[in-house]
C-alpha cells in the first residue's frame, strides 16, 4: 500500500503530532501571531516558549494521566500541546458533563491530574484531589491525587488522548487515539486549509469536542494559520446558553476565514444571512456532528455562506469524509479524506478502516476497522450519503423503516423549527417534539411549518402530531449531545407522556375519521 490508496496508514513515530506542530509554528513569519483568545495574542515563538515552561512545569508534577476541563483559551491550548510534547495521555473534559459523568471518565481512564479553570468542580467530587498550584502563562489550576486511589487501569498502547463519547448513560464511552491517527486526521485538514490559502480559524466549538481540537486548532497551525480561541461562544455553547448575538457578535468580531458548526449554529447564520448579514470573509464553514437538510444547506449557499458537509466520529479521530469547493455533491458528507477508507455492509453499515482509534479504555488491541453504527451508501462517485444511525431506526406497525434523523433535518430546516426529536416505534404514524426557533413565535407558524416539510417527505413519514417544548433541549439538562444530537432515551425518559398522549390522540382521530 502506500500514500494514493485509501486504506494507507502512515507509518508514524511516537509524537510525530507533536513534532509537526512545533516545526508549523517555528515556520510561521517572525511576530506572526499564532493565537488569539479573551487575553489577548501570542505569536508563535511566545506560544512555543509558553509549551515548553507547561511540559516542564507538569513534568515536575510526577503525574501521569492528565484530565482538561477548562473553557476555551490559551490555557487549553497550551496544556493540550505541552502533553502532546511529553507524550502524556490527556483526557479532554467536556464543561457540560455532571459529577457523575466527569467522576467516570476520570476514574475510568486512571486520571491522577487535572488542569481546570474550575478547580471548584473536582474537589466537590470528593474524588481525592487537591490544588498543586497554577502557572500564569496558562491560568490553570493543577489538582492531583495519588495513584493508589485509582485501579489499574489499562490504555492501549501508545494512547495520547483520551476523549469521552457523548453516551446515552452516565458512563460514555472513553476512545484512546494514538499519535499515527491524530497526525493523520490533522494533516488531511490542514491540506485542505493549505490549498484555499485559509490563514485564520475561529474555533466556535468547545475543544474538548475532538472534532474542533484535531480539525480546527491542529490542521488550522499545520496549515500555518492563526487560531482564534474565541471570546466566550465556545462557553455558551458548553453551557446551553449561546444566542444568535454572542453567536454572531463573535464573528463579526474574529472575521475568520473558516470554522466548524454543527447545524445548530448553521441554522442560527443561516436565518441571520437571509437577513443581510454577512459571515465577511468565510472562505470555508465545515458543517457536521449531525445529519443537514439538503434545503438547508441550498439556503446558507444561497445567502452566500461558504457551506461544506462533513461526517466523522471519534472512533476515527473525529472527520473521515468532507465535501470541498469544487468536489461537493449536495445532500452527502462529501467523499472520504485520504486517511481513511469506507466501505458499507450489505445491510447498509458504514465501516472505517485507516487512522482509527486504538480501541476504548480497558482494551489491549487495536480494531481492524470501525463500525460506525450508521446507516449510508456510497454513490457511484464516491460519495458518502449518510442516512442515520442504526439503533435509533423507527419500525412503524406498518413495517416501515425510518431513520428519524431523515425527517428531523427536513423539520428543522424550517426556519420557524429550531429543534425536532421524531418518535413513532410500533405506531402507525409518526409524532414529534419540537422547539420554536425562538421564543415567543406563534404555534401556528410552528404548525405551517411542519406542514412544508411534510409536503417534502413520502407519505409513510409525515409528521401527523406535535408537541411544542416549553424550553429547547439542551447539553446542560443531558438531553443533547456536545454535538447537537438528541440523547433519545433521555428525552423519552423525561417527556415519554407527551409522547403517548400525542400516539393516542392520533390513533383516535384516525379512528373516527
Amino acid at each position: 500500500m502506500g500514500p494514493g490508496d485509501r486504506a494507507y496508514r502512515p507509518q508514524l513515530t511516537m509524537r510525530n503530532l507533536a513534532d509537526a506542530l512545533h516545526r508549523a509554528l517555528a515556520g510561521f513569519p517572525p511576530g506572526a501571531t499564532a493565537l488569539i483568545d479573551a487575553r489577548g495574542t501570542l505569536d508563535a515563538r511566545e506560544l512555543l516558549d509558553e509549551v515548553s515552561r507547561e511540559s516542564r512545569w507538569l513534568a515536575a508534577s510526577g503525574a501521569q494521566r492528565f484530565g482538561l476541563l477548562a473553557d476555551n483559551g490559551r490555557g487549553w491550548a497550551i496544556t493540550d500541546l505541552a502533553l502532546l510534547t511529553a507524550g502524556r495521555a490527556m483526557v479532554p473534559l467536556p464543561q457540560h458533563f455532571g459529577a457523575r459523568q466527569l467522576r467516570h471518565a476520570l476514574d475510568s481512564a486512571g486520571v491522577d491530574a487535572v488542569l481546570s479553570d474550575e478547580p471548584g468542580r473536582l474537589l466537590e467530587l470528593e474524588a481525592g484531589f487537591a490544588i498543586r498550584g497554577q502557572r500564569a502563562g496558562t491560568g490553570l489550576t493543577l489538582l492531583t491525587r495519588g495513584r493508589d486511589r485509582l485501579a489499574a487501569v489499562a490504555l492501549p498502547p501508545g494512547t495520547l488522548k483520551v476523549t469521552y463519547t457523548s453516551g446515552s448513560t452516565a458512563e460514555p464511552k472513553g476512545v484512546c487515539l494514538g499519535d499515527a491517527t491524530l497526525a493523520a486526521v490533522a494533516t488531511s485538514i490542514a491540506s485542505v486549509g493549505r490549498r484555499l490559502g485559509l490563514r485564520r480559524h475561529l474555533c466556535l466549538l468547545p475543544l474538548a469536542t475532538l472534532l474542533e481540537n484535531v480539525a480546527g486548532l491542529y490542521a488550522a497551525w499545520l496549515a500555518g494559520a492563526c487560531c482564534d480561541l474565541g471570546a466566550g461562544a465556545a462557553g455558551a455553547i458548553a453551557r446551553g446558553s449561546l444566542t444568535p448575538g454572542i453567536l454572531l457578535g463573535e464573528i463579526d468580531r474574529a472575521a475568520p476565514e473558516s470554522m466548524i458548526l454543527v447545524p445548530e449554529l448553521l441554522r442560527i447564520l443561516e436565518a441571520a444571512a437571509t437577513r443581510g448579514w454577512t459571515a465577511a470573509g468565510a472562505k470555508f464553514i465545515a458543517v457536521g456532528g449531525a445529519r443537514v437538510a439538503p434545503e438547508l444547506l441550498e439556503r446558507a449557499t444561497a445567502a452566500g455562506l461558504p457551506v461544506f458537509e462533513g461526517y466523522g466520529l471519534s472512533e476515527c479521530g473525529s472527520v473521515v469524509s468532507l465535501n470541498l469547493p469544487g468536489a461537493s455533491r449536495p445532500g452527502t458528507a462529501g467523499r472520504p479524506l485520504p486517511h481513511a477508507a469506507l466501505r458499507v455492509d450489505a445491510r447498509g453499515e458504514i465501516h472505517v478502516a485507516g487512522s482509527i482509534m486504538a480501541g476504548y479504555v480497558g482494551d489491549r488491541a487495536a480494531p481492524a476497522e470501525v463500525a460506525t453504527g450508521d446507516l449510508g451508501e456510497l454513490d457511484e462517485a464516491g460519495y458518502l450519503r449518510v442516512s442515520g444511525r442504526i439503533k435509533n431506526q423507527i419500525i412503524t406497525s406498518l413495517g416501515r423503516n425510518l431513520s428519524p434523523e431523515w425527517i428531523e433535518s427536513e423539520l428543522c430546516a424550517e426556519p420557524a423549527i429550531g429543534q425536532a426529536v421524531v418518535f413513532g416505534e410500533a405506531r402507525e404514524r409518526l409524532v414529534a417534539l419540537l422547539a420554536p426557533a425562538h421564543a415567543g413565535l406563534p404555534a401556528a407558524a410552528v404548525a405551517a411549518a411542519v406542514e412544508r416539510a411534510n409536503l417534502r417527505l413520502p407519505a409513510y413519514a409525515r409528521v401527523s402530531r406535535h408537541h411544542l417544548l416549553r424550553e429547547p433541549l439542551s447539553a446542560a439538562a443531558g438531553l443533547l449531545t456536545a454535538n447537537g444530537r438528541p440523547r433519545r432515551e433521555r428525552i423519552l425518559a423525561q417527556h415519554g407522556a407527551i409522547i403517548e398522549s400525542l400516539c393516542l390522540e392520533d390513533e383516535r382521530a384516525h379512528l373516527t375519521a
